[in-house]
């Protein structure tokens, strides 16, 4: 009415991740120990999806810090699935996935440091995107400890891939505040949702080479990634295999944990769940020779996502090992193999977090029991608009958004 110029998300309702610091909203971090803390200040997501013109309607559940793949903690009621009740939406951002699936907002922000986006987004039928290490800069405020982000990206949980380049394009960028977050101007990620995509290089993986995953989960995103193939990409099994990054990955997790966190084991460790406690005990146990090997391993690992992309524009696979599970259920075997029920259900997306490039999960289909499952769609550092291109391409040869679970 003023004539003043409107943000991206102006009027759009909007849900918060509880990771996220907001002045004047509770802000928990799925944590019973910070159950009545109240910032004064907001992260650097929150201000700009305040700038945007979004409205934020509240703030959704969380594991303990977001250290799970799965939504429990001690502060109320495990988080639930609305495909399926029983089951979980995945994690750590859950109750971003579960209430947009369920029709509570019409847009969400999430995180993801190990496949926190992606877990949930395959889970429930939705799309996510996890940016570039460092695209979309972290703050938790004046008062915490300065720790090395390796890992953790903010980014959007959606609907369509429209959706999320528009919260993309609002959240990234530099910020002084995040030292390790990007200088490089962001690319038009609008504007790549019509790139034509006929020529790219597509590599399929079923596994990663070591991964233990359910039949039917490989059988449906085999046939969905062919789908490429009738939009003029070439695709083949280009032979991607690496070492199970898992022991690296666990070392660097737990260490920067207790780095940050390491005082509440001390202080006030009966109101810390056993998965959180368990993870900064372990990360008090390692040494500085533990940490400097797991980052060579890292090292290693990038390097062999580097040579597979030196050729291929994207590596596809199956986002999740199988499709939700019944909460607290974590699967202890898959296709026959026993797996660590911690990792075993997401081998596919925590190794792109400790290399640190962009990846997305589209729905492609359904379980024969109804559960949504997800396509991994990984790029190459930095390249979020190939992932976007493509992401986009998929949806419109498979459109999702019209398939929305009973509870709604």
């Amino acid at each position: 009415m003023r004539g003043d110029a409107l943000g991206a998300l102006h009027g759009i309702p909007i849900s918060i991740k509880d990771l996220e610091m907001s002045k004047g909203i509770r802000s928990t971090s799925g944590s019973l120990p910070f159950k009545d803390r109240i910032p004064d200040e907001d992260s650097i997501v929150v201000e700009r999806v305040k700038a945007a013109g979004a409205i934020i309607l509240g703030k959704t559940n969380t594991p303990e810090f977001g250290h799970r793949g799965t939504t429990e903690n001690l502060l109320g009621e495990p988080c639930r699935n609305p495909w399926n009740t029983a089951r979980t939406p995945g994690g750590s951002s859950g109750g971003a996935a579960a209430g947009l699936a369920a029709g509570l907002s019409a847009i969400s922000t999430g995180s993801d440091g190990g496949g926190s986006i992606r877990i949930p987004a395959s889970f429930c039928g939705l799309y996510g995107i996890k940016p570039t290490q460092g695209r979309v800069p972290r703050y938790a405020g004046r008062s915490a400890p300065i720790i090395v982000n390796q890992l953790g990206q903010s980014g959007p949980i959606t609907r369509t891939v429209r959706d999320a380049a528009i919260l993309l394009q609002e959240l990234a960028g530099w910020d002084a505040r995040d030292p390790g977050s990007l200088r490089d101007t962001p690319g038009d990620y609008l504007a790549a949702l019509d790139r034509d995509i006929s020529g790219l290089t597509i590599g399929w993986s079923p596994d990663f080479g070591y991964a233990a995953v359910d039949p039917e989960v490989v059988d449906l995103c085999s046939s969905a990634a062919r789908v490429f193939e009738g939009m003029g990409c070439s695709v083949s099994d280009g032979g991607f295999a690496i070492e199970s990054p898992q022991e690296p990955f666990r070392v660097i997790f737990a260490s920067n944990t207790y780095a940050s966190s390491g005082y509440l084991l001390h202080e006030r460790p009966d109101e810390l769940t056993d998965y959180f406690r368990e993870a900064m005990e372990h990360g008090a146990t390692l040494t500085a020779a533990d940490y400097a090997r797991a980052l060579g391993a890292i090292v290693g690992l990038k390097a062999q996502f580097d040579a597979f992309f030196e050729s291929h524009d994207l590596l596809l696979s199956p986002t999740m090992a199988v499709p939700a599970f019944e909460i607290e259920q974590h699967p202890t075997t898959i296709g026959g193999q026993e797996v660590d029920p911690f990792f075993g259900y997401l081998p596919f997306t925590y190794p792109i977090n400790a290399i640190g490039h962009t990846a997305a999960s589209v729905p492609c289909g359904f379980s024969s029991d109804g559960m949504p499952i997800g396509l991994h769609i990984v790029g190459r550092m930095g390249d979020e608009e190939t992932v976007l291109a493509a992401s986009a391409a998929f949806e419109r040869a498979m459109p999702w958004a019209d398939k929305r679970p009973t509870v709604s």
